[in-house]
């Protein structure tokens, strides 16, 4: 069970004003003097508060352009006490957090690969012990809950308080047309166990291509995300990585003030009856499934009886792929989307196979 986080309210970090979202805008990765200061003075002269670049760029091959390292953070030094902007980087390792802590880096972010690692993750929190640098988290590469919240909890209990997340994504082998998949459903899982924790979203990695980063940004906020992290060069097409999916300054701030933001809750009486009736439909309703997916374990016992009285094994692939086939069409009829039963489906015939196997095993169900 995920323990509880001693965190600090984003609101006494001193880093973000009203109204939200509260924004992080810079390049995917510091590249020239030139370059950084040309972007910064942009994105200060918007109105962005905190800026973001990438020093060291974790490539997956050898010979791509991996940032520009310790000059960098000079860079981003400047940066700081030439606009008054807030400024961060990605660290992956000790040595990287000691190298931020000598040239002031205000806040650092763990990227996907590193959260993924726990060895890596225990070095992180330990090098920023005695630190009140802010820390955000982005979600593992893979859909893996549990390994995120291992990563905030190894951070908190090293002292870190100033904690927060970004949303980037998962890697998928399935054809969608984001670098990486959304995967919402973890987002809201972990803003549902932890309310408090500050949360961004990164439309720039999950999208891959700059013109799905309004409608990656809005869905962020139509959740009730606080923030958005968001990849902006003075040049975007000439970047030394990730170009597809970067801004130019101008761009990213006309973004920030087209998105649409949802209040948390509302005191209007009309919606307060109105969302108390259906919430009270939706409980009934939602008992009535528990109710249903009892029922039908009862006769997953039943038919593990049987299978187990007649020496058949339990799996029978080709009458589940017949009833997996059958619930996708009938899917459409309702308006439920086809991955959105499929997993139902599966998560259903999982428990279903379980509950057989206790059967034949001689257990209790």
């Amino acid at each position: 069970m995920a323990k509880a986080l001693d965190l600090i309210p984003v609101s006494e970090w001193g880093f973000f004003t009203l109204p939200r979202p509260m924004a992080i805008a810079g390049p995917c990765s510091a590249e020239t003097e030139e370059q950084v200061m040309e972007t910064a003075r942009a994105l200060a002269a918007e109105g962005i508060h905190v800026f973001r670049a990438g020093i060291w760029k974790p490539r997956t091959h050898p010979g791509s352009f991996e940032g520009v390292g310790v000059p960098g953070l000079k860079w981003l030094r400047k940066v700081k006490e030439e606009t008054g902007m807030k400024v961060c980087t990605e660290v992956a390792s000790e040595k990287h957090v000691f190298e931020c802590l000598k040239y002031g880096i205000d806040m650092v972010w763990v990227g996907a690969r590193t959260s993924a690692n726990p060895f890596l993750m225990q070095e992180i929190a330990d090098a920023l012990s005695d630190t009140d640098i802010p820390v955000l988290v982005k979600n593992p590469v893979n859909p893996d809950l549990d390994l995120w919240i291992g990563a905030l909890e190894r951070l908190n209990q090293a002292g870190i308080r100033k904690l927060g997340v970004i949303h980037r994504g998962f890697s998928t082998t399935e054809s969608i047309p984001y670098r990486n998949a959304p995967g919402w459903q973890i987002a809201i899982e972990l803003r549902t166990r932890y309310p408090e924790l500050p949360f961004f979203a990164d439309p720039s990695h999950m999208g891959g291509d700059r013109k799905y980063l309004l409608e990656l940004s809005q869905q962020a906020m139509d959740l009730g995300l606080e923030g958005v992290m968001i990849e902006s060069h003075c040049n975007p097409d000439a970047a030394l990585s990730d170009a597809r999916q970067q801004l130019t300054p101008k761009a990213c701030v006309d973004l920030l003030y087209e998105l649409r933001i949802r209040e948390k809750d509302s005191g209007d009486k009309v919606y307060r009856e109105g969302i108390e009736q259906l919430r009270a439909q939706i409980d009934i309703i939602d008992e009535n499934i528990l109710y249903t997916l009892g029922s039908r374990m009862g006769v997953s016992r039943k038919i593990g009886t049987y299978k187990r009285d007649h020496n058949v094994a339990i799996l029978q692939t080709s009458r589940w792929d017949q009833v997996l086939e059958g619930m996708k069409e009938k899917a459409r009829k309702y308006g439920l989307s086809e991955r959105f039963v499929t997993d139902v489906f599966n998560a259903i015939h999982e428990e279903s196979v379980r509950v057989q196997n206790e059967v034949l095993s001689g257990g209790n169900a």
